[in-house]
């Protein structure tokens, strides 16, 4: 016979263990955290991209824990379109964002974004930086919106964009003189009248003197409260460089011999391209000792010393990132939320380093349209590999979705990718589509256009469009760009009037007009 008080330890021991078995199944069915981290202006100039110059070993090494995708497009090579398509998974001609200027939120106040997505789905949404473009960071979708260093929260910056701060108190004197002037000519005026300044510095200060350094650390800080909590995060983190000013340690300009660094490998415009292509530079002309420059379509060029410095300062500025992010990589390991968090990283477009004789994005070239994207995330397959298998910007939405185990919303123009990752050899996407609108007071003769870019594995095929703003509709067709990707990889000719391309052209043509959808994965 067992004694009574057998009967009651065996049966505490019993409900231990169910309790135990209980905690370790709840355990075992946690959701795997999201950091959804944006670089801006960030062209693949990366190692794991082959770029011979970039010093990039931290992201580099995400890289060959996660999954790269070599052949990846934004939808339109400017901030603020790239972001609301990337954010809301649509295309631009969905989310009606095609320039700066559009308010995403106030030409859709019903989207629904990848955070409050993910929010719905029981995600605490956290958001540092710039996920969406900088003066409209979209306080909806996140539980905690537009946190910042402490140090940046004066009453004067709250409008003030992180990619305009400099350390010389000269040029922040100069800065403060000159935004007085331009508000009291216009009172609403983009970064609230403080993006003025050199293009470039280089202070011998620590990292965190800077505004992503000051970030990283918040961020740092962010994650280690996030950690305590049982419910899974969703953080958006935004780094401003490598966009213009390059204002980064002085170290990370070391780093480089600005003599040694290679010059663009294709400095002109290409041969046969047409009046609608090319964007103005206004972003660098606004710079200090910049006014001067003129549209690439004419016969300025910029001196070697100048374009040599200049790309000394974007290279550092991606060597400041990447040891930023190695920072955070190190401090997740410290938490223990490392291996339990989906890491993606992405650049929202690419961008010209005097590559056609230009500076900045806003084109329908590829340097422009192709951007980085890596994964990481747990139990993943396939570590470390790469795909060639055409991808875009607009499929995150969904890959993040199924990577974290939720739903997909049924309105999504983009595809998930984790078939792409588990087998990186299977046939993918026909075709990538992008577009670019260009604006009469940035365009070489002064009129307006949309154009409709697609890339096959072979071609890059671009129409160009009258373009009506008011109603977003197209008119007739203008001009028509066709690049050999195998052959022409740098796009110094457009092979569009060649008589033996019109078959080629005919039936490019018809694929861009059947769109994304002929184009999906089957």
């Amino acid at each position: 016979m067992i004694s009574k008080q057998m009967h009651k330890i065996l049966f505490v021991c019993l409900l231990l263990l169910i309790i135990g078995c209980q905690n370790q199944n709840v355990h075992s069915k946690k959701k795997h955290n999201v950091l959804f981290i944006s670089i801006d202006d960030l062209r693949t100039s990366l190692g794991v991209y082959d770029d011979p110059i970039a010093i990039s070993p931290n992201i580099d090494k995400l890289a060959s824990e996660g999954f790269t995708f070599r052949e990846a497009f934004c939808q339109s090579a400017v901030c603020a379109p790239s972001r609301a398509s990337l954010m809301t998974g649509v295309r631009p001609d969905s989310t009606r964002v095609w320039h700066l200027g559009d308010k995403f939120r106030e030409i859709n106040p019903d989207a629904v974004t990848m955070p409050q997505h993910f929010s719905k789905h029981g995600y605490h949404t956290v958001n540092l930086g710039k996920i969406f473009h900088n003066y409209m960071p979209d306080s909806i979708s996140w539980d905690e919106p537009d946190l910042r260093p402490a140090r940046y929260l004066k009453k004067d910056w709250l409008k003030r964009d992180g990619e305009t701060f400099y350390i010389s108190p000269e040029v922040n004197a100069s800065q403060k003189v000159k935004r007085d002037s331009l508000l009291k000519l216009r009172p609403m005026r983009y970064a609230d009248g403080w993006n003025t300044g050199p293009a470039w510095e280089a202070a011998e200060v620590h990292d965190t003197m800077y505004y992503d350094g000051a970030q990283n650390k918040l961020v740092e800080k962010t994650l280690s409260r996030l950690a305590k909590s049982d419910q899974p995060f969703f953080m958006g983190l935004g780094y401003f460089r490598p966009h213009l000013p390059f204002t980064v340690p002085k170290k990370y300009w070391d780093m480089y011999d600005k003599d040694a660094i290679p010059l663009a490998n294709n400095q002109n415009i290409p041969e046969n391209a047409p009046i609608q292509t090319m964007n103005s530079m206004y972003e660098l002309r606004h710079y200090d000792g910049f006014g001067h420059i003129s549209h690439p379509t004419g016969s300025y060029r910029m001196s070697e010393d100048t374009v040599r410095t200049l790309r000394q300062g974007y290279y550092a500025s991606v060597s400041y990132v990447d040891k930023l992010i190695g920072d955070l990589v190190a401090h997740m390991k410290e938490l223990g939320i490392y291996e339990n968090t989906i890491i993606v990283v992405w650049g929202d477009h690419g961008y010209k380093l005097g590559d056609h004789n230009s500076w900045g994005k806003m084109t329908n070239y590829n340097i422009d349209l192709k951007v980085p994207i890596i994964i990481r995330y747990p139990d993943q397959a396939n570590k470390g590999a790469q795909t060639n298998g055409i991808t875009e910007l607009v499929d995150l939405f969904p890959t993040i979705c199924d990577i974290a185990g939720i739903e997909i919303p049924d309105y999504m123009q983009g595809e998930s990718l984790v078939p792409l990752i588990e087998n990186p050899q299977r046939e993918w996407k026909k075709a990538a589509f992008s577009q670019f609108h260009r604006r009469p007071k940035v365009s070489a003769d002064g009129k307006r256009y949309m154009g409709y870019s697609m890339n096959t594995q072979k071609y890059h095929y671009i129409e160009w469009y009258t373009w009506d703003h008011k109603t977003g509709t197209k008119g007739t067709l203008q001009n028509i760009e066709l690049f050999d990707r195998i052959d022409d990889p740098g796009e110094f000719e457009n092979i569009a009037k060649n008589i033996e391309n019109e078959k080629i052209i005919e039936n490019l043509s018809q694929q861009l007009a059947a769109g994304w959808k002929a184009a999906a994965p089957e």
